[in-house]
């Protein structure tokens, strides 16, 4: 191959197999997290009887809040000095705390009241949200500085996201787990998921902040006298504010961000979606099949993103970052368009073909999009002399989370708008199915074109990201 020479990986710009792996299990937690605090909202609606609105409000509110505190979150990590460094000790504290806090979250009192159930739960999710970006933000920006190297970052990636797509083979079972006859109801099956859940959280996610060593290690600063102290602080949040400005005019950094928004929100504004549609239009809302389709599906669709991970990276390498995502994206938006012929209540097995071509879509957008993101870090180092991977990775974030509350409180609203009622059980209108299904449908093909549209845009190519990094070594 032409230029073979040019694109070999240095061996110091290498990141051995093992600490990929290291790095890949803090992609399990936060993926783990994410699928249980969305998957068991359900259990709001179904178990607890409360209005979708309300419990699209529920997901959508800590979110926020979320979204709000993870520029915060990495401006301090990329500020922070310490003999253990800038990103370590915030994803031990933080796994903890994230894991245990879910756990407690579902340990819900027998409450009278809709009103005061939202209010208790809402509390309970503010506090497992901050524990989540306290981990999840300085995690992130510890992927971007591993490795300098163009490739390799993808290759990082890619294993990564193998890793963070296995928590979706445990996800779909969920419901089948906390509907076993064992439990009394689904709701003391959801207390008794939540704390296995925090439990592996706690377990797994402190693992890379233990095995890991960061690229760029600041050794700790002296102390100061409080009046030198309250300077610093103002000082820190001009400098805050500066970041924060600065990140959101990178052209480039903003048509990934809403590339990514698109992808993923729009796949997050229909989740719910897809498991009514399957209870009540394709199973009549029997919901023992109904739950064992949806794990099935969401098994082969997990199953079949470890083959798209693999894909990604490897397409990535040869075709460049760009064009692979227009053809994984394509492929997954070809999918959500076959789901409406595949809902079918007279052959129910259908609706498993789309699943493995879904799996394009969030298995190569967490695999190329972080390495895009990182190439972005090195022209921001470029032009302003400052490693900011904390700053970058938490706003990339919190764009995604914004549009994250608003699907997630937007789904609610629209399936009260399709006309859906849970006390009719198997008894939805036509109309109420006709519309879940379009919602389900049709909302994220048109995302998927409109994120292949600002990726069409991205001009930071292979070679001029290659070029920055010959001056930054310079």
């Amino acid at each position: 191959m032409k230029g073979w020479k040019d694109r070999a990986t240095a061996p110091a710009d290498r990141v051995p197999f093992p600490r990929m792996i290291a790095y890949g299990l803090g992609g399990f937690t936060n993926n783990l997290l994410a699928a249980a605090s969305g998957g068991m909202m359900l259990v709001l609606n179904i178990g607890y009887g409360m209005n979708p609105g309300l419990v699209g409000l529920l997901s959508a509110i800590p979110r926020f809040t979320d979204a709000a505190t993870d520029p915060i979150m990495g401006y301090i990590s990329d500020n922070t000095r310490s003999r253990w460094g800038r990103r370590r000790p915030y994803i031990f504290v933080g796994a903890i705390l994230a894991g245990l806090s879910f756990a407690a979250l579902w340990q819900l009192p027998r409450i009278a009241g809709e009103g005061l159930l939202f209010a208790v739960f809402l509390a309970g999710s503010l506090l497992f949200f901050l524990g989540y970006t306290i981990f999840a933000t300085p995690w992130v920006a510890l992927g971007y500085e591993l490795t300098p190297d163009y490739d390799e970052r993808t290759r990082l990636m890619g294993v990564q996201n193998f890793f963070s797509q296995s928590a979706y083979l445990i996800a779909p079972w969920f419901l089948v787990f906390m509907e076993l006859d064992a439990f009394t109801d689904i709701r003391n099956g959801a207390s008794v998921l939540a704390v296995l859940v925090g439990i592996a959280c706690v377990a797994i996610g402190v693992l890379p902040a233990v095995l890991l060593r960061e690229r760029f290690l600041d050794n700790p600063t002296e102390s100061v006298g409080q009046s030198a102290r309250l300077r610093r602080i103002s000082g820190e949040v001009r400098s805050f504010l500066k970041g924060f400005t600065q990140t959101l005019r990178s052209r480039p950094f903003l048509k990934l961000c809403g590339a990514t928004f698109l992808v993923f929100n729009g796949f997050q504004l229909i989740a719910a979606f897809q498991s009514y549609v399957v209870i009540y239009y394709v199973f009549a809302g029997d919901r023992d099949p109904a739950s064992d389709y949806l794990a099935y599906f969401g098994t082969i669709m997990t199953a079949s993103t470890f083959a798209v991970v693999a894909f990604a990276a490897w397409l990535g390498t040869v075709v460049g970052k760009r064009h692979a995502f227009f053809i994984c994206i394509g492929i997954s938006t070809l999918g959500y368009a076959l789901k409406w012929f595949c809902y079918d209540p007279a052959n129910p097995l259908l609706l498993l073909i789309p699943a493995p071509l879904l799996a394009f879509g969030l298995g190569s957008l967490f695999t190329l999009m972080p390495s895009m993101v990182a190439d972005v870090c090195d022209l921001d180092e470029l032009e302003t002399g400052k490693r900011r991977e904390g700053m970058y990775g938490s706003i990339f974030w919190w764009v995604v989370k914004l549009g994250m509350a608003a699907a997630l409180a937007a789904g609610g609203f629209l399936l009260n708008f399709t006309g859906f009622d849970v006390k009719l059980e198997g008894n939805q209108t036509e109309s109420a199915l006709f519309w879940m299904r379009v919602c389900d449908v049709v909302l994220p093909v048109i995302t998927s074109l409109l994120a292949i549209a600002c990726v069409a845009a991205y001009d930071l190519s292979e070679s001029r990201v290659r070029e920055i990094r010959r001056q930054l070594g310079r």
